[in-house]
């Protein structure tokens, strides 16, 4: 083959070659979204996307006022990207929108989510040990909450897959009943698959009710197989901390996120430590000199078989 005629088939290999992984990342997609079925985790655990524990979305922030964003971006690790319009979400929030996926998992995406406020709140652990102690408060609480999640935008890419929607679809509610009907979007199932989501412990992220930040924590080292260091203030950052928001020399800025390690960062790391060892499970950190806060912590059956399949492809 003479170089005019090599040169001129370039082009065409180059094409086909491009045509040949789109094709690919279609049928993929296809694959993802034909059957909305979520996963089904077991009772004790909760199924989120890596995504979404990987950053501010549901951010570790105190009670009270919420600053409304308009298509900002979310702090996320590499690998993610959030766009957010909505009011700041929080671990309550994040407490809701799980029992949400917890539900729909026995059911395919798009598909009624029935239940009744009483049985929803104690799915999520709110009035007491046994839920006996559910009273007006916490109806009126779900209730914010579930008109909070459905007001919100998200584009959420992880992998090579984008949701854009809301969180929640749609809620009806009968109120002499007090029986909810919610609706999830079919499409969130792309955030699903094999190894795009993490089963987290819900009895030790119960048990940090009232702590975000190490419930935060909680959610976040849980994604980690092999957790590798992070800054302060890499975890400051992804956590969604207010703290500091206020400073305007390098100064300030430093006090304060000296003031929230000490504060807020090793208080809810020691915390997230003895609630994992009463609930059987390893967990270690330390701070280096560095500044690097370096964790261990006992891997799941699926991670531990992820680091296997690591290992022997090395």
């Amino acid at each position: 083959m003479d170089a005019a005629a090599t040169s001129a088939a370039w082009p065409r290999q180059a094409f086909a070659s491009t045509d040949l992984i789109e094709g690919v990342r279609q049928r993929s997609i296809e694959r993802a979204l034909a059957d909305p079925q979520l996963p089904l985790w077991p009772e004790p655990v909760r199924g989120v996307p890596n995504g979404v524990l990987r950053s501010a979305l549901f951010g570790a922030i105190k009670r009270g006022k919420r600053r409304f964003i308009e298509r900002e971006p979310i702090a996320c690790l590499k690998g993610v990207s959030i766009i957010y319009t909505g009011p700041r979400l929080d671990q309550s929030d994040l407490d809701v929108w799980e029992g949400a996926l917890h539900q729909a998992r026995t059911v395919k995406l798009g598909n009624r989510i029935e239940f009744t406020e009483k049985g929803f709140l104690r799915l999520i652990g709110r009035g007491g040990p046994r839920g006996n102690n559910i009273g007006k408060s916490d109806r009126e609480w779900l209730r914010k909450v579930l008109a909070r999640l459905t007001a919100t935008a998200v584009e959420v890419t992880q992998g090579p897959y984008t949701y854009g929607g809301s969180l929640i679809d749609e809620y009806f509610r009968d109120n002499t009943s007090s029986r909810y009907v919610v609706i999830l979007n079919p499409r969130m199932k792309a955030l699903f698959n094999r190894d795009s989501y993490t089963r987290v412990n819900w009895g030790i992220r119960h048990a940090l009710i009232g702590h975000p930040l190490a419930q935060w924590l909680h959610g976040f080292y849980s994604t980690h197989a092999a957790p590798i260091p992070y800054k302060v203030e890499t975890l400051h950052r992804l956590c969604g901390s207010e703290s500091g928001e206020r400073a305007k020399t390098d100064a300030e800025r430093h006090k304060a996120m000296l003031g929230w390690r000490d504060d807020s960062l090793i208080p809810a790391l020691c915390a997230l430590k003895n609630v994992s060892s009463q609930a059987g499970q390893h967990f270690a950190w330390e701070i280096g000199g560095d500044g690097l806060v370096c964790v261990n912590r006992d891997p799941t059956a699926s991670q531990q078989k992820h680091l296997r399949g690591k290992t022997a492809r090395w």
